[in-house]
């Protein structure tokens, strides 16, 4: 017989560690003590605010109203990704959520819409698009659970603010028992027998054991890796942005239902429209600009008057070695870091957290559950972070020596085999069923970035082209006509309670 886990403690608050208690306690219910501690003296870095549409699938696991969740958090809805500048200084495209064409998933359009390129009979890929077509409208609404309807494609993720996020989790769990201790860790304390955690020594003086500990501590892993020392892999040479700075600014406009990314110099900039504010990050390498002209940069292009002073974020992408150690689970910044492009941070904590329940351990601890763990995880990260090289690798820009660099670095043999393969034929594939960004999101960039299949598949060639461009023709009217009946973001939001009644509170 094995012996249950029965006391959590998770180390760090911020989303992270909320998400973390959240999870946990509503997967063990009584069976589990599960406590947070944190110090109101350490700040949390609280500046992401974009996510990806799993999002849902965790804010389901812990049974939160959707309504309350986007008042509480001032959030709006997201359909994707506007890149500006990214393949040439003068381009722009739109990674889209869902699929493109009328299916659920890409089926044969990839090999219909390169041959209809050739003979010039096809428009821009967004235009097949349901999420696109709805983004650049300004309009939103409910995916249905009809595949025949063109709103079966409408995938929508969530802009909010982190912080709020954190808190609104954290009076959710302080509803569901979760004890909050309010301390500073000044010391951890390990078996002398194999090194487990044993407990951890508040500056006050108290001592908090547990069974299983949680790492949420940031960037500096005062567990995994003050204590256990798991070791950093270092990734700055495919992903060399090592600081941001943001800032929200006033709202000017109404509410974009997308996220834009913008092409600097030496980095990027985003803007990501909430409810009461515009959020706004310089993300840069430090290599190629120094800060002072990074914030100006940023403070340049705004688009309403800036509410606070920017703030500065230091980083270094990469991961830790060891993911899971002994009876320490690193989640969040504590566990890595690639960094903001693609709204992908909330997301690998949400996966740590679901992979975590999957391999949920006894007090035996078994190495091979672990070691699976870490595999797994590993694997899924990676994979994120070559579609996020991706965006780099994939320019033709020369204009500055920053984006020479990255043009011209090399690149992990498991991103130029992907790459190689669309630019031979337009071949996608996926990697396994961990996989998160699918051969959508991989034409999305691809394509919109430049790389231009040379040739396509000939299977294609033994189509009927004008059955298949009056069927592509036919899909854009009816995505347009879709998209143009939705309501406004605002008007949505409005009539579905999700609008917070005193936006400016926050």
């Amino acid at each position: 017989m094995t012996e249950p886990i029965k006391s959590i403690l998770i180390v760090g608050g911020g989303t992270a560690g909320w998400m973390a208690a959240a999870a946990i306690k509503r997967s063990v219910g009584p069976n589990a003590e599960v406590r947070l501690v944190e110090s109101a003296d350490i700040g949390v870095v609280g500046v992401g605010e974009a996510t990806v549409p799993t999002i849902k699938d965790f804010n389901a696991l812990i049974d939160l109203d959707e309504a309350e969740f986007m008042r509480e958090t001032r959030a709006t809805l997201k359909l994707g990704i506007e890149f500006n500048g990214w393949g040439r200084k003068d381009s722009a495209y739109f990674h889209p959520f869902g699929t493109y064409g009328g299916g659920s998933t890409l089926g044969d359009f990839p090999g219909s819409y390169f041959a209809m390129r050739e003979q010039g009979r096809a428009l821009s890929l967004e235009a097949y698009s349901i999420c696109a077509h709805a983004a650049r409208r300004g309009r939103v609404g409910a995916r249905s659970p009809d595949p025949r309807s063109p709103l079966s494609g409408l995938h929508t993720a969530y802009h909010f603010d982190s912080v709020l996020y954190g808190q609104y989790l954290r009076k959710v769990c302080a509803r569901r028992d979760i004890e909050r201790i309010e301390g500073e860790i000044v010391e951890v304390v390990q078996r002398p027998e194999d090194g487990f955690v044993d407990h951890v020594v508040l500056k006050d003086g108290r001592t908090l054991k547990a069974d299983l500990f949680i790492d949420c501590t940031g960037f500096r892993g005062l567990l995994i890796e003050g204590a256990l020392k798991a070791g950093y892999e270092d990734w700055s040479h495919w992903l060399p942005m090592n600081r941001a700075w943001a800032v929200p600014c006033a709202k000017v406009r109404a509410v974009d239902p997308y996220t834009s990314s913008t092409a600097r110099d030496a980095g990027w900039q985003w803007r990501i429209a909430l409810q009461h504010r515009t959020g706004n990050g310089h993300v840069y390498c430090s290599d190629y600009v120094d800060d002072d002209s990074a914030r100006e940069t940023l403070l340049a292009n705004l688009d309403g008057e800036a509410l606070a002073e920017p703030r500065p974020l230091r980083f270094v992408t990469g991961r830790r070695k060891t993911l899971w150690d002994k009876n320490v689970v690193a989640l969040g910044l504590s566990s890595g870091f690639i960094e903001p492009l693609e709204s992908t941070s909330i997301h690998l904590v949400q996966v740590g957290i679901f992979r975590l329940l999957q391999h949920w351990p006894d007090l035996a601890f078994s190495q091979t559950n672990t070691n699976a763990y870490n595999r797994r995880l590993v694997r899924e990260i990676e994979m994120v972070r070559d579609f996020v090289i991706l965006h780099y690798h994939a320019t033709d820009r020369d204009d500055t020596p920053f984006w020479r660099y990255v043009r011209d670095m090399p690149i992990p043999d498991s991103l130029a085999e992907r790459v190689e393969l669309f630019r031979d034929r337009g071949l996608m594939f996926q990697v396994g069923a961990d996989e998160y960004f699918q051969p959508t999101s991989w034409l999305a960039v691809m394509y919109g970035q430049g790389i231009v299949p040379r040739t396509h598949n000939p299977l294609y060639d033994y189509q009927n082209p004008e059955q298949v461009a009056a069927g592509l023709e036919q899909l854009r009217r009816g995505w347009a006509a879709t998209a143009e009946a939705l309501p406004t973001h605002e008007a949505y939001l409005k009539g579905h309670g999700m609008w917070a009644m005193d936006p400016v509170a926050a």
